[in-house]
């Protein structure tokens, strides 16, 4: 839920107010609200108590502590500064991101959100409070970012990670609307992801991109069905390959079997991949059973066509695009981390 901007103000004096007591001899005396002309977002003016005399805060509160915004804030603190006479200003949001700390670090201004993080440095005072979880999760920004056809997108920036993009000839690529990918890019510029130039936009962080996508991302949204066979992984990828390109069918090796292609670090002893066909038809062929335990292939039939963009062959076989093949091993922790993170080394976003 969207907080109106009197509750915001209300709750940042209360989250200045815990962070203040961590100081016993600090003591607020008086807030009052300062406006500007119209266009420019008002602030509060915080005066504060101290053995030394007085110190002014000023608070710029904002309904989102993103980098961009944070950005945003701090130079609107800067610019106000120099209307006043030693005060001290402080961004306050919701929640502040770690790139947004170290925007305001940057530039001596303090920083405050309603999860309890704080970092407060003024005439010989320091507060500091990090690590609290961010309990104001704007679940409605990751599920816009992270849907399956915003996920399209994504794939498609990630897979092609330097190159320039237009609004158009992204929508095309991914197979979605102007205004889906209009929605991404927004979300994206607000993290400063992405940067803009005259001919279009690119990723500049996609490490931070793939980071966060991989926390929000599920290997069970497809549907899992496991099979044993009396074949070796290796036989099994070979003769799925094999008839999948007999019949047609769209498929793609991913997780441990896609991984073996591209960088080969851990021992797998089961086979995973992405199927198009009913399943029926393929199992039968290939002499699959069904079972609850000892599988040594899972077959998944896809939550969206677009686990399949940037797939290719090789070695006679197709596999998923580095980026799905990455998210997918991420899912398993341990062994599946280990081999994302060689795929990370081979230099899969370069």
């Amino acid at each position: 839920m969207k907080l109106s901007i009197d509750l915001l103000e209300k709750r940042a004096v209360e989250a200045l107010n815990v962070c203040l007591n961590r100081v016993s001899f600090l003591k607020i005396e008086e807030i009052r609200r300062h406006t500007f002309p119209e266009g420019v977002p008002p602030i509060l003016m915080v005066k504060i108590a101290h053995p030394g005399g007085v110190k002014y805060l000023m608070l710029e509160v904002m309904g989102n502590g993103q980098p961009r915004l944070a950005r945003q804030a701090v130079n609107q603190l800067l610019r106000h500064r120099d209307l006043f006479h030693d005060v001290y200003g402080v961004f306050v949001a919701p929640y502040i991101s770690e790139k947004s700390a170290e925007i305001c670090n940057r530039e001596a201004m303090g920083y405050l959100d309603l999860a309890g993080n704080c970092r407060l440095c003024f005439d010989e005072i320091y507060i500091e409070q990090e690590g609290k979880p961010n309990v104001f999760t704007k679940k409605r920004d990751l599920r816009s970012l992270y849907s399956p056809r915003a996920e399209r997108i994504l794939r498609v920036l990630l897979n092609n990670p330097k190159k320039v993009w237009k609004i158009q000839e992204l929508a095309k690529e991914a197979q979605v609307s102007l205004g889906q990918v209009s929605n991404v890019k927004k979300l994206l510029f607000d993290r400063e992801w992405i940067k803009t130039e005259k001919n279009g936009f690119f990723l500049n962080t996609p490490e931070s991109l793939l980071k966060e996508w991989s926390e929000n991302y599920s290997f069970e949204k497809s549907r899992i069905t496991d099979y044993y066979s009396l074949k070796d992984v290796n036989e099994i990828e070979t003769e799925l390959a094999a008839l999948c390109n007999r019949k047609g069918s769209l498929y793609a090796l991913t997780c441990f079997s896609g991984a073996a292609r591209l960088a080969p670090t851990v021992r797998y002893q089961k086979a995973f991949a992405y199927i198009e066909e009913k399943e029926e038809d393929i199992t039968w062929q290939l002499g699959l059973r069904k079972v609850t335990s000892g599988a040594n292939l899972s077959l998944l039939s896809p939550y969206d066509q677009g686990v399949f963009s940037g797939s290719y062959e090789t070695h006679g076989v197709r596999i998923a695009s580095p980026v799905q093949i990455y998210l997918d091993l991420n899912c398993f922790p341990g062994r599946g981390e280990e081999a994302a993170q060689a795929l990370l080394n081979q230099g899969i976003l370069t």
